[in-house]
């Protein structure tokens, strides 16, 4: 699970240089910032599957669905906050940032 958010981070940063390349400072930081609106909560989730599943009591699956909806409201309401608080948010280059971090686990498949 690490390599994964690992990935994901590096993928991120990685489009937020081309991002920022091709469109300035404001589409650099949004790409950053719309990737780590979904590599924050995804490590925060792995981290407490890792946890869980290293406990005495073993892993639980309703941790798991739990810990899934948690993830999926802190992304959304760090989405929120990003369009809330940044005013010069480039809506593309927000858009890639997320879709790349959120598809960038299919890199590993190709690896093996």
């Amino acid at each position: 699970m690490q390599r994964i958010v690992l990935l994901q981070l590096a993928a991120t940063v990685v489009t937020a240089i081309i991002a920022g390349i091709l469109g300035g400072g404001a589409a650099f930081y949004s790409a950053l910032l719309g990737g780590l609106c979904y590599v924050l909560p995804n490590g925060l989730f792995a981290w407490r599957l890792f946890v869980g599943a290293h406990k005495s009591s073993g892993a639980n699956p309703i941790s798991f669905f739990i810990g899934e909806f948690i993830k999926i409201a802190l992304t959304i309401a760090l989405l929120g906050v990003v369009v809330w608080q940044y005013h010069d948010l480039n809506w593309l280059a927000l858009i890639v940032g997320l879709i790349v971090a959120l598809k960038s686990y299919i890199i590993l498949l190709f690896r093996h």
